[in-house]
């Protein structure tokens, strides 16, 4: 099967520019689309479980083929990228973009680009990690009280008001 994946972010953004693209790319490699999976209005931010993208990745057979305009409309985050190259590579997928001009499947190519993705996810990973620690420890050494404030800090309480009835119930259960 060969699907053609669209998303755009906005009902008022036109598929259609999308549409040509992978029309033309199926075209030069010499295929055609046999079917279109559309995720209009849907941030790319979402989980492809929430997405008709999900749908079509449970689907997906050995042979079958992926043409989307750039590798930005499956996702917008890293990790969910790898996750559906991945699933793509597991399964015998191929994924064509038309503007990055990628072609990914189980070959040594789409394994480079999958390691590329994969460690400078873990660079930025440490990094943020470390940015935090280095932020901390400077407002710790200037003072600054972490965490949660203790208790008689906070100025409401579920059981303020209720002294009496907590004091009687604790004597009534030493006896």
């Amino acid at each position: 099967m060969i699907y053609g994946y669209i998303r755009v972010s906005t009902d008022k953004q036109d598929c259609e520019n999308q549409k040509l693209g992978i029309e033309s790319k199926a075209s030069a490699l010499g295929l055609k689309i046999d079917k279109y999976i559309e995720d209009a209005g849907i941030s790319g931010i979402k989980s492809p479980k929430e997405r008709a993208l999900g749908g079509m990745l449970r689907k997906l057979q050995n042979g079958d083929i992926i043409i989307c305009s750039e590798i930005s409309r499956l996702g917008r985050k890293l990790f969910m990228i790898m996750e559906i190259l991945q699933t793509c590579m597991k399964s015998g997928t191929k994924l064509y973009t038309v503007k990055d001009n990628y072609e990914l499947g189980d070959n040594i190519q789409s394994k480079c680009l999958a390691f590329a993705f994969g460690l400078s996810a873990e660079i930025e990973r440490d990094l943020i990690s470390q940015r935090t620690k280095e932020t901390l420890a400077h407002k710790r050494a200037t003072g600054v009280i972490l965490g949660r404030p203790a208790g008689l800090l906070n100025k409401n309480h579920k059981l303020d008001g209720c002294s009496d009835y907590i004091r009687q119930a604790i004597l009534e259960r030493q006896r």
